[in-house]
This record gives C-alpha cells, structure tokens and sequence, in this order.
C-alpha cells in the first residue's frame, strides 16, 4: 500500500487552515507505520478486533431487548436474549449457531439500539456484521464467496454508472468525481475530502446540493466516490473479509488528503463500514487511523450558525421528517437544520424510526412495505406539504410515490436549497414516475448517445434498477416487468 500522505491532527476545521508543526509530525509517524513491511493482514487484525470485543461481550442480553429487529423477524418471544447473543459469540466464531441467533444477525436493520443499549463498549452492530461473515464463510467456500462479491459490485456499479449517465453530461459527472479529475492532486490540499459513497450517483441532485451549499459556506474539499472508491460492504456482505478490506483500504489511503484530517461522507452504509469496521481494523494494524469521518448532516448541523444567514427566503411548507436513526445525531441534526429555514413547520408523525436506512430496513421486507404505508397515511392525514428524508435511498424508494399521495416528497437539501436559493432538478424523481422503461430510454436518448450507453442495457438497468427499487408498490399498480428488493445497501 502506498502511504497515505494525511492530518491526523485537526489543526483547522474551515477554510484557510494552517498546517501545524504537530500535524506535520504525526503525518511522518502515520507514513511510516503504514509501511507495508511484516503488516498483519487486514482478515488477522479484523478477527482480532472482533475477538477482543466478544471477550468484553458479558451476554446480558440488552441489545437483543433494545433490538427494533426481533419481533418483525418472529424470533420467538420464549427465547432468552441472552441466549441469542450467546448464539450470535458462537456465529462470530465458528459460524455455526442456534436459530434465533441466525435469525437475529440476518434481520439486523442496523438501527443501532443495541450501541445505545450497552454498557460495556461493545457494538453490538459490529458483532451482528461478524456473525454474519461468519455465516457466509461456513456456507460457502471462499471461490463462491469471492465470486458473488464480484457479481454484486459489478451490477451495483453497472446501475451507478448508468442512471447517472441518464442524468448528467460529462462536466457535471467530474464535479461529482467521475471522471480522471476526481483522482488527480489537487493544487492546494482541501480542508476537507468529501466522500460520495457510489449510490447517491443515482440520485445526483442531492450530492450536487450539498458541494452547492458546501461552496456558499465557503468550505474547501475535494469530491471523492463512485464505484472506484467502493468502501468494501459488498464484499464483507458476500464473506470475503481480505477483499472487503483491500477494497477499503484502497478507497481509505484516497481519502486521505485533506488538511483537517476530516472526511465528510454522505452514505451511511460507507460510515458505518468505516468507523465500524474498516478504520478500527486499519488501527489495530498500524497504530493510528488516516482520518476521521464525519456525516453530512452532521458537519452541516455543527456549522448551523454559519448556515443561517443564507437562508433568506421563506419556504412556507408543512413537512414530516422520514427518519432513520442509525448514525447518532444525524436524525436531531436533520430536525434542526429544518427547523432553522424560514417558514418550515416541521411535524412529528410519530411512526416507529427504525434502522441505517430505507434499504436497510429491506432485511425485513414485509415489515419495510408496512412501515412505508403506514407513514404515507400518516403524511396524508397531517396535511404536511410534504415528506422530506435525508438519504439517497430513501428517496429511491419513496419519491414515486408522490404521484399517487397529495404532498412532495423531498430531500431535506432540496428544502435547504430553496431558502438558499439553490436549485437542483430531481431528474430520477421525473423519470422514475413515468413508470415506462421505453419512454425513460426514449427521453434520455441525447445522454444515451452522448455516453455511448448501449440502449438495451440502459433499458435493462432502468427496468431492474430504477423502476425496480420499489419495495411499496404505487397505489395504482406497476408494470409487470418492474420488480421489488434484490438490492444492494448504500
């Protein structure tokens, strides 16, 4: 691995940082431990990791109480939870295990309750992620494992790298970091490295409001992601633990170039890989992590104050907030930036918030569609203006709906643009609900051309992964070619 050349030290956090003799010392200490001489290898260092946390692991039991998973999962209410963590230490290790266990790791949403839960520093998220590894590797041998990771980050960046091409030329691609720009020095080092993650690409208006609002702020980065910088999950998911890590840890050293040691992300799927997984395991190796990784919603939210004097006009609407707790503070953060725009009345729907999220809560799909509906209701009978939600994939899969339910459904950057008087067109919105694979690829036939996308495969993914990611179907029903769930988190 090439050393990465990063702050580890947050000697400025906004624009016009001043690197510090500090800083300078602690990258030299970072360059030479990530030398790569007699390096533990990543799979090693990880089960250490996840070892040293099942030895502090007492099996209370709290996290499976605390767990929004377990009964839509109709893991039975007879079975001890301590049992069912003792199965999971059991899963981690071995891959074998009882049932409820089993049961319990696969329908993980990944709310994150069962951090709050904990009283002894465990996370239990991550030992549910390790029982699910554990499980793949006893299944299946590691060929078939390696193979189905491939397949999965083949299709996932297929339909990237498709529908963004559906919706952006090529300038608008680079500044999104698609294209040889987004892997060059940049001139000055940026204050910060802001990290797409590859699926909001798919719904490029959110990612270019947050670099718009970023710019108005004044905040230095450089736009990172897409395929080419995947954090690893969809090979962790398939079980194999050595390419997850070769992925991420690739993707890892490119994000580390920044002035303030900090990495802004936006997907949540990549953060929680991150710190959850990928940096601790990358500092058990080397002694130290490249950066620290902060959430949108989080970075926007601590600079509220610098946020406010550029919402100057008024957006009088009545919206919902569609949450999803798994990141600490994201959901508060998401609820103040909202409440701070001029005019927004920001209503409780008081509807269950659950999981990472849209595409997480997926792990229980017939629970998803009854939440979905259930929150749809809820929106009708408040009155709001409309549902706003903060990620990419829960616009994904709600956005449709708005042609059947009488209010928008937004993303909270597209609120947070209007006052700023920012606008992005919500293409995948537009496209989306024309519900017709032959007239999307028909509209979008310049772009088809001008990228030199072949028409049927473009049609073939608009069919499988637009029109498809839709775990609610309309009200009024969907063409039969159109198909629920088989997709990937992020």
């Amino acid at each position: 691995m090439r050393p990465a050349r990063v702050q580890l030290a947050n000697c400025g956090l906004g624009s016009g940082v001043v690197v510090c003799r500090t800083c300078l010392i602690r990258q030299q200490a970072w360059e030479l431990v990530m030398q790569p001489m007699n390096e533990v290898p990543f799979e090693t260092s990880l089960a250490e990791y996840a070892e040293d946390m099942l030895d502090a692991c007492t099996r209370c039991g709290k996290c499976v109480e605390a767990c929004p998973s377990v009964e839509p999962a109709g893991i039975s209410r007879t079975t001890k939870s301590e049992d069912i963590i003792g199965g999971i230490l059991e899963l981690v290790r071995t891959g074998n295990g009882p049932e409820a266990s089993r049961k319990w790791a696969q329908s993980c949403m990944r709310s994150g309750a069962c951090i709050k839960a904990c009283s002894y520093g465990v996370n239990p998220r991550f030992l549910l992620s390790m029982a699910r590894l554990g499980i793949a590797k006893s299944d299946n041998e590691l060929a078939e494992r390696r193979r189905r990771g491939v397949e999965r980050y083949r299709d996932g960046s297929r339909g990237v790298n498709v529908l963004s091409r559906l919706q952006l030329d090529a300038d608008v691609l680079e500044r999104l970091g698609q294209r040889s720009a987004s892997v060059a020095t940049p001139v000055e080092t940026p204050d910060f490295v802001f990290y797409t993650g590859c699926n909001v690409l798919k719904t490029p208006h959110i990612a270019l409001l947050a670099l718009d609002i970023m710019d108005a702020l004044g905040v230095s980065y450089q736009v990172m992601g897409g395929p080419s910088h995947c954090c690893g999950i969809l090979q962790l998911k398939s079980g194999d633990a050595e390419m997850a890590g070769r992925m991420g840890s690739s993707t890892m050293e490119k994000l580390s170039h920044s002035n303030s040691g900090q990495v802004i992300s936006w997907c949540p799927s990549c953060y929680v890989q991150y710190t959850e997984t990928i940096l601790p395991t990358v500092e058990r190796q080397h002694g130290s992590r490249p950066f620290e990784m902060n959430p949108f919603m989080r970075f926007l939210g601590d600079r509220l104050a610098q946020l406010k004097p550029h919402l100057q006009r008024r957006v009088e609407m009545r919206v919902a907030l569609h949450r999803h707790p798994g990141v600490a503070g994201v959901v508060e953060a998401a609820a103040e930036i909202l409440t701070a725009v001029p005019g927004i009345e920001l209503v409780d729907l008081n509807q269950p918030a659950v999981g990472l999220q849209s595409v997480d809560v997926g792990a229980l799909p017939k629970y998803k569609r009854e939440l979905q509906l259930m929150e749809l209701e809820a929106a009708r009978d408040a009155g709001v203006d409309a549902l706003v939600a903060v990620y990419h994939s829960d616009h994904r899969e709600l956005c449709a709906h708005e042609r059947d339910w009488p209010f928008r459904i937004m993303n909270i950057l597209e609120v947070v643009g209007e006052s700023m008087g920012l606008h992005r067109h919500d293409r995948y919105k537009e496209l989306k609900i024309m519900q017709d694979a032959d007239q999307i690829v028909a509209d979008c036939s310049d772009l088809i051309a001008k990228h030199s996308l072949d028409p049927g495969s473009a049609r073939d993914v608009v069919v499988k992964v637009l029109l498809g990611d839709q775990p609610l179907p309309l009200r009024r029903g969907a063409p039969p070619e159109t198909r629920a769930g088989g997709l990937e988190p992020s």
